[in-house]
């Protein structure tokens, strides 16, 4: 049986150290392993379904979507928010396990957007009911953007 040789491991150096914090190593983990939570209630969750397809291809930011709570660390919520769905939202975001961040995508999500005005069961601000780390505003947001939020939240990670 012969030995493979792994060169860049019998290097070894003795003037270098790593410094750092358990939470810093931590966060930097994070980074390129954020699960996302399906969750769309209107027009905005298309454009976010599109971010899975081959053309934006959401796979290579590491962002696996899951359909379970308690797998996802991140909510993408998309679309008009009704007071109906609201215990919903809040039961969902209550079971994913910490740290858990949010990205309101939308304007419906963010203000209540057009139906805010006439319905009386449009929730105004899905931060009424949990707190965002992430408003994206567009009416719907271009799946650029919803890159570029992810590119914030990771900011705001690290």
């Amino acid at each position: 049986m012969s030995l493979i040789e792994f060169p860049l491991l019998d290097q070894t150096s003795s003037n270098s150290v790593i410094s750092t914090t358990l939470n810093d190593l931590s966060n930097w983990s994070r980074l390129s392993s954020l699960w996302p939570l399906l969750y769309g209630t209107g027009c905005c969750f298309i454009e976010f379904a599109s971010l899975i397809g081959s053309r934006f291809d959401f796979d290579r930011y590491g962002l696996v979507p899951r359909s379970s709570p308690r797998q996802a660390d991140l909510i993408l919520t998309a679309g008009t928010v009704t007071m109906k769905m609201a215990p919903s939202l809040v039961r969902l975001y209550e079971q994913m396990p910490e740290p858990k961040y949010v990205i309101a995508m939308g304007a419906c999500t963010i203000t209540g957007g057009m139906f805010s005005m006439d319905s009386y069961s449009t929730v105004r601000g899905v931060d009424k009911l949990i707190p965002v780390d992430v408003y994206l505003p567009g009416s719907p947001p271009k799946p650029e953007a919803v890159i570029d939020a992810l590119t914030k939240l990771r900011k705001k990670i690290s």
